[in-house]
């Protein structure tokens, strides 16, 4: 436990001393604070450590020595019902503070894997597998610009024990020591021994921790304080140089040759004819209803993603499918440009924020992929920004799948002649005219801007957890049919596992 030595040090700052240091603090701090309210990144804190050792304290302060209406403060205890029907990091992705506030957290999403370790409930090779997703979690909102500030706050077992007695004894405090804490201090070394391991395969350049001495909370908060002001002081500082800079912003150049183009392959000549179609809707639409209501009893989830050329064909596909399912158990999620309070937020946030219940149904008529398609074409995202996606999508999938829920990705692929047949035919219909804008005909012109960018993402999104299914759709029927029968397929082997 060498990494604690320097914290069991007895440090110690005089009341006086204290009293001084602490007006020019808050200051510093509420001016850095207004000056993040201008910056487009959040601020992260984390306050975590043993029993005793004033979390509570140093979180209360710090909404007291900053303005409290622009800091969320977020304690995670046991999971609810909805919360455990969903992947462990949804609780985390929704409490997320906006871009120019400070979110803090107590506890956080190290409570689980420590103590489930220290229980005995996991491996040291599950929880490194644990570990690793927290560090993924956080070097993507990182990279997205975010500051991580991590604090751990230490005390020796002699002197947690000392504490705890000296909250039970106080009328006012005695509240805080719980029978969960007493239980703890008779496994304080285990849960040292952990929480050194965590802090040790977590602590990165980007994303470090802080360990700091709670045997004093004069010295304890102080350090907190000056800490949290140092770090958000410094990133604005970077944020604004890198501004400056503006290297290779919006760019939309691809870094993947161009090997062939997967779509090419497809055979757009496939068919079927209106009776074949009306039996075969018939037989997938009642099969796909039975096998729903079999995942929602047994509280399977399932998510489809569809995306593909403008007139494809996707919402006629997500028609078909809707009709076979229970209204109350699905929810169709059209994306379209992300709003004022999604812009405040990390790209995916707005996508954790509708996963289903378990035993629901989630359709995204688009989806997080636009961060690598029209994002990546129209130039709405940087170069760097589309390229991090890749595997930013990637993580978050596996996050789904890895929880047990079914994960379908459908391109729906037709040519230029008949998108362009199907554009001037809803321009005949009254009620399908609303469909057609000069952004649908400008698309056009970078039709082979976007087939690369597919293909792309085809290639660095597409592995064994959740392939892509591409569909010939130049034949509405054939590609309601073929998108029937996968999701089909897919339910039955997951019911059957």
């Amino acid at each position: 436990m060498l990494m604690f030595e320097f914290a069991e040090l007895g440090h110690s700052l005089k009341r006086q001393e204290y009293k001084q240091q602490l007006p020019g603090l808050r200051t510093q701090l509420l001016s850095v604070q207004q000056q993040l309210a201008e910056c487009d990144f959040p601020v992260f804190i984390v306050i975590s450590g043993v029993d005793g050792s004033g979390k509570g304290e140093v979180i209360n302060l710090l909404n007291e020595w900053m303005d409290p209406r622009y800091i969320s403060t977020h304690a995670f205890g046991k999971p609810s019902d909805e919360e455990r029907e969903r992947p462990r990091m949804w609780r985390f992705w929704r409490s997320m503070p906006k871009k120019g506030e400070i979110g803090i957290y107590v506890g956080s999403w190290y409570s689980r894997p420590i103590a489930e370790r220290v229980k005995n409930k996991i491996n040291q090779t599950r929880l490194k597998t644990e570990l690793h997703r927290i560090q993924q979690f956080e070097q993507e909102l990182i990279d997205d610009g975010a500051l991580m500030v991590k604090c751990w706050l230490h005390l020796d077992k002699a002197t947690q024990k000392k504490r705890l007695k000296e909250l039970e004894k106080n009328p006012q405090t005695r509240w805080q020591v719980t029978k969960r804490d007493k239980k703890h201090l008779k496994i304080y070394d285990q849960f040292i021994q952990v929480a050194e391991t965590v802090l040790k395969m977590t602590s990165t350049v980007d994303s470090p921790w802080l360990i700091v001495d709670s045997h004093d909370h004069h010295y304890r908060n102080l350090t907190v304080g000056q800490h949290v002001l140092q770090r958000i002081s410094y990133h604005i500082e970077q944020h604004r140089k890198q501004a400056k800079n503006n290297l290779e912003l919006f760019s939309s150049g691809s870094v993947v040759a161009n090997q062939g183009c997967l779509l090419d392959a497809l055979d757009l000549s496939k068919k079927l004819s209106e009776k074949t179609y009306s039996k075969k809707l018939a037989f997938y639409q009642g099969k796909l209803g039975l096998l729903a209501r079999q995942a929602h009893k047994r509280k399977i989830s399932s998510i489809l993603v569809f995306e593909g050329w403008d007139a494809a064909g996707k919402g006629g596909a997500i028609r078909r499918l809707t009709r076979a399912m229970d209204a109350r158990n699905y929810q169709v999620i059209r994306v379209a440009a992300p709003t004022d309070e999604e812009r405040l937020h990390h790209y995916l946030w707005r996508f954790w924020r509708h996963l289903p219940r378990a035993g629901k149904v989630t359709l995204y008529d688009r989806s997080w992929y636009g961060r690598v398609l029209v994002e990546r074409v129209e130039g709405f995202a940087s170069k760097m920004e589309w390229l991090r996606a890749y595997s930013e999508i990637v993580n978050f999938e596996e996050d789904l799948v890895e929880h047990g829920i079914v994960l379908l990705k459908f391109w729906l692929h037709i040519d230029k002649e008949e998108q362009l047949r199907r554009f001037k035919e809803r321009e005949k219909i009254s009620y399908k005219r609303y469909k057609i804008t000069q952004e649908d005909y400008r698309n056009r012109e970078k039709w082979q801007g976007y087939e690369l960018a597919a293909n792309d993402m085809f290639a660095r999104t597409g592995g064994h957890t959740a392939p892509w299914f591409l569909v010939e759709a130049n034949d509405k029927r054939f590609a309601r049919i073929k998108i029937l029968k996968n999701y089909c397929e897919m339910l039955e082997e997951k019911l059957e596992t």
